[in-house]
């Protein structure tokens, strides 16, 4: 394998993971469940301290496992029955005991949460405390970073904050762009490259569990009785839409699945999975075919994100969508420049969608990106491309570039303000 290449998976198989729960509480809980394992026995006070941006997401969503809200109940249970070896899949195996024990330390106000003005975008720092022992972890630049730990005040783990976590830059210094990322995809052999199907084992599953029960604002349930009513047809866009909010439903509703997350999300690893894994459905494309479009709208929506913080007021399921754009066209048969043409598109779509925390309304963001991946992939199937207007420029990389910047110095105060409003 070219070193190169070498990289681009480096790169995937750093930031594309299986994920339980939403990232943000869930990295309250490992950070919890961390120190419990170094306190050595079960807490019984607990302090919790995250960036704002952790905060905002961990606000209104549920927690797997605990039909619960909220960063209290994922670091209360996250420190008595969360396993910190599993890393975001931490509370896979917590048992309704556990949360029991969970929500009888918080009603008994031994658990308290709160913000941390800090620089960094992914933050959490936890303190918990039995008799006389007390344990800290620090968790800094990735959500299962740790950079420190102490026990009864002496430091027994310390390193420094890796720089590609902590600022989005997981790119610098490799030589990556959007047709560098085709030509990988498309050319690689495909034993190097099957790995990447796992994502479409973990969030297809995670899909059908979303259209078999009720989750959230059931956003994809409701397309599925839409169509069995007749007033939304059985077709591709709609299947595609579908099945992708059935995932975030589920997912942001507390399932007991895991997501296979793309760069710390898994809502932008659902959107970038599930249109393309209709899409290879449709056309009966091999395994291999889907493998190399999973490829190319995984890495895709990750060069695209590391342009700008993993955590700001942007929602990041457009930028996503925008890679798998990319990737249908692939499996549609279309050309590099088609596939080009569909990234335009839906960056010119839905780039204003702002993250306002992680909650159920989620799915209904992820169908809104999914609808204009599907519509940018149609459009540039007929040649037609969105350029030279407003933020999009007259080529996709130097439009990438401009998303970065309208996130990065553009956006600090609207993040800042969505907080303010989400905190009054």
């Amino acid at each position: 394998m070219k070193a190169q290449w070498k990289q681009y998976k480096d790169i995937i198989n750093a930031v594309v993971k299986p994920a339980l729960g939403c990232t943000e509480p869930i990295s309250a809980a490992f950070a919890s469940a961390t120190a419990a394992e170094l306190l050595g026995k079960t807490p019984e006070k607990i302090a919790v301290h995250v960036s704002d941006n952790l905060y905002k997401n961990s606000m209104g969503v549920f927690v797997p496992g605990t039909g619960k809200i909220g960063l209290p109940i994922a670091a209360a249970v996250g420190a008595i029955g969360g396993n910190a070896q599993a890393g975001l899949e931490v509370l896979a195996k917590i048992t309704s005991e556990d949360v029991e024990k969970a929500q009888a330390l918080i009603d008994a106000g031994n658990v308290v949460a709160s913000r941390k003005d800090v620089e960094e975008f992914i933050y959490c720092y936890v303190e918990v405390e039995a008799g006389s022992d007390k344990a800290t972890v620090e968790v800094c630049g990735g959500h299962t970073q740790v950079v420190k730990k102490t026990l009864n005040g002496e430091t027994v783990f310390e390193q420094e904050v890796s720089a590609a976590q902590s600022t989005g830059s997981i790119c610098d210094g490799v030589d990556i762009s959007i047709a560098q990322i085709y030509d990988y995809a498309t050319q690689a052999s495909f034993e190097e490259i099957e790995f990447i199907l796992e994502a479409s084992v973990l969030n297809d599953t995670l899909s059908k569990e979303g259209l078999e029960n009720s989750y959230g604002l059931e956003v994809g349930r409701t397309i599925e009785q839409s169509i069995a009513n007749g007033f939304m047809g059985e077709d591709l866009v709609n299947k595609i839409i579908m099945r992708t909010s059935s995932a975030s439903d589920a997912r942001m509703g507390g399932a007991t699945l895991p997501a296979m997350s793309n760069f710390g999300s898994g809502n932008q690893g659902i959107a970038a999975t599930m249109p393309v894994v209709v899409t290879a459905e449709h056309f009966k494309a091999s395994e291999e075919l889907l493998a190399r479009a999973l490829i190319m709208s995984h890495l895709g929506a990750i060069y695209i994100k590391s342009y700008y913080p993993p955590l700001s007021a942007f929602c990041g399921n457009t930028v996503t969508s925008g890679a798998a754009a990319m990737a249908m066209v692939y499996l549609a048969g279309g050309t590099f420049e088609q596939a080009c043409f569909a990234i335009q598109n839906v960056l010119s779509d839905c780039s204003g969608m702002v993250c306002d925390g992680a909650k159920s309304t989620c799915a209904m963001k992820v169908k809104t990106s999914t609808s204009s991946a599907v519509n940018g992939f149609l459009m540039a199937m007929s040649n037609n491309e969105a350029h030279d207007q407003g933020i999009v420029a007259h080529d996709v990389e130097k439009t990438i570039r401009n998303v970065g910047k309208l996130v990065t110095t553009g956006m600090g105060v609207t993040d800042s303000t969505i907080i303010d409003i989400m905190s009054a």
